[in-house]
């Protein structure tokens, strides 16, 4: 039954299921790690390795590792390169997917099918649509894509809210018991191996709400790691001139940030380090101070805080002016430098929150959550409590008592888990604006902006847009996701997202005649447009050119690719 959670990470990824018990754990795979690098080795046209083993052969085989794949999630150019095949991010990171699901099996004795995989905040409708993809190639129902910053407020929130079984002991569900947990404003900042994400939540009785977000899926510890790289290797040059800069060698350059990791989190508990760089026939040690990494990454440390301050921003915005907790999430927020800028400069109080495998575990919570609240559904729908696309919420409260309890006996769950999965509601937030490009009073071809940042899912809103002249026959439709901060009205601003177009109009429609777009957006991110030019009564039909989708020639390619390469233990 259970729908696990997989944090599909940029460096690390893991995957969590409940217990009997609902309590989330986390599954370790033969290697007895709870985490699994997000590497993958490609051995030989048909054999490939992930995780640690491959990290390690990154020294020796570098031209045939990938990391660091989540960054290119949703880029429709880029392919990793291996024995002359071409490899795309939803394809190297099924690699991965199956790896966990493997360990996993090996864990518990059943390979899970049913996954809920989490995505940065601040990912785009490419980006999870890519996340969804590979999955499909891994050969997993993907039950819903969830934002890292909500799985690790629901692992906080199952200790706060939902930790006791005597929390819901009477009463009919929707009733608000006497002693319920006040309300309480989050505030969640991820800093993983390749991403950032900030994002203020706020937690009341049985509802987890979003409330603002912020973010940069092209920064995280990594970038961290190559400032220290660039140092090092300045400094063994500076002592041995006759020796090859080790960055300007693929093997040297995977050697020198394997140790720049390593001395970052050396750093994180102790004030210096020694770091050992061996390269071309030469060999130093270079010390290494906190004070001189803070330094070096101070830009990057900024722009998490800036990223910080514009959420606070928002939320502000919304009326939440109060902080009462900030969770640090991700492996590199374990820097003593994160917490004292967090503290200097937004009097903020942070506490790291299971920071390397918080975002799994919520997974699981949300994945219980979801099959469980699709069981219960089921019951009314079968005994004609609910009407077909009604949500629980529609349900009578003795009909939904009634329908937990024989959940709970069918399956042998506690009937507090399943009242759980039944009462708490996540709601959350669009990370970026999309819109069409359209033709302005000027003249100019502006983006025309549907939906915002920060609105709140789902969504679904219409606007009209007329003709630009009489008898047109053809009009085109393009999709545009917001790039920087704020909407911008310049279209190279803009990310191109889908082109449709309305085409065999007949001739005798006025300029101006009405054509109508509907943006829908649910809680897993994946916009859906339609259009209808509606005096002729056509509706569009949208072509997808986002590099998650890819072309059916390309699936069925990779399908074929994946089939016929194996994992070597």
């Amino acid at each position: 039954m259970a729908v696990h959670g997989i944090d599909l990470g940029t460096t690390n990824s893991a995957i969590a299921r409940t217990g009997s018990d609902g309590r989330p754990q986390v599954l370790a795979g033969m290697s007895g790690e709870p985490m699994t690098p997000s590497v993958v080795l490609f051995a030989s046209p048909g054999e490939h390795v992930v995780g640690e083993g491959a990290r390690r052969e990154a020294r020796l085989d570098p031209e045939h590792v990938c990391a660091l794949v989540k960054r290119r999630m949703g880029d429709t150019e880029w392919r990793f390169v291996a024995h002359g095949k071409g490899w795309s991010a939803p394809a190297v990171s099924a690699l991965i997917l199956r790896s966990l699901v493997a360990d996993a099996g090996f864990a518990t004795g059943d390979e899970p099918r049913g996954v809920v995989i989490t995505v940065p905040a601040y990912f785009g409708d490419e980006e999870r649509r890519a996340t969804v993809l590979a999955g499909t190639y891994a050969g997993l129902d993907v039950v819903d894509v969830l934002s890292e910053p909500i799985a690790a407020a629901l692992a906080y929130g199952f200790g706060r809210l939902d930790g006791t079984p005597e929390l819901r002991k009477s009463g009919p569900i929707g009733a608000r018991p006497a002693d319920a947990a006040p309300v309480e404003t989050v505030l969640v900042y991820d800093l993983g191996g390749g991403t950032f994400d900030v994002t203020v939540i706020e937690l009341a009785d049985r509802r987890i709400s979003v409330l603002a977000v912020e973010g940069d899926h092209q920064l995280g510890g990594a970038d961290w790691d190559e400032r220290i790289a660039v140092a090092l290797a300045r400094r063994f040059c500076a002592e041995n001139p006759g020796a090859e800069d080790p960055l300007d060698d693929s093997a040297g350059a995977q050697a020198l940030l394997l140790a720049a990791e390593r001395a970052k989190h050396q750093l994180s508990d102790a004030e210096r380090t020694d770091v050992v760089v061996a390269h071309d026939g030469a060999r130093s040690t270079v010390p290494l101070t906190r004070v001189e990494l803070d330094e070096m990454t101070a830009p990057l440390l900024r722009r998490t805080i800036d990223l910080t301050r514009a959420c606070l921003a928002e939320a502000a915005r919304r009326g939440v002016t109060r902080v009462d907790r900030v969770l640090l999430v991700g492996g590199s927020s374990r820097m003593p430098a994160v917490a004292d800028a967090l503290v200097a400069d937004l009097d903020l109080d942070p506490r790291l929150h299971d920071p390397d495998l918080a975002v799994a575990r919520g997974a699981a919570i949300y994945g219980e959550k979801k099959e469980l609240e699709r069981m219960v559904a089921a019951d009314l729908r079968t005994r004609g409590r609910l009407r077909d696309g009604a949500s629980l919420e529609d349900a009578a409260s003795a009909d939904l008592d009634d329908a937990c309890r024989r959940v709970a006996d069918a399956y042998g769950v506690a009937l507090a888990q399943v009242r759980r999965a039944a009462e708490i509601k996540v709601d959350t937030v669009v990370s970026r604006g999309f819109g069409v490009l359209a033709v302005a009073q000027a003249g100019r071809l502006e983006p025309s902006w549907l939906v915002h940042r920060n609105d709140r899912l789902p969504i679904r809103t219409t606007r009209s847009y007329g003709t630009v002249r009489t008898d047109q026959s053809e009009i085109q439709l393009t999709v545009v996701e917001q790039q920087g901060q704020v909407e911008s009205p310049r279209p190279e601003d803009a990310k191109v997202l889908i082109v449709g177009e309305i085409s065999g109009i007949p001739p005798g429609y006025e300029e101006g005649s009405e054509v109508r777009v509907t943006f829908e957006m649910g809680f897993d991110g994946v916009l859906h447009v339609t259009a209808f030019h509606v005096d002729a009564g056509i509706p569009l039909t949208l072509t997808a050119t986002t590099g998650a989708t890819l072309s059916q020639a390309e699936v069925a390619r990779e399908r074929d690719q994946l089939g016929r390469t194996r994992r070597r233990e």
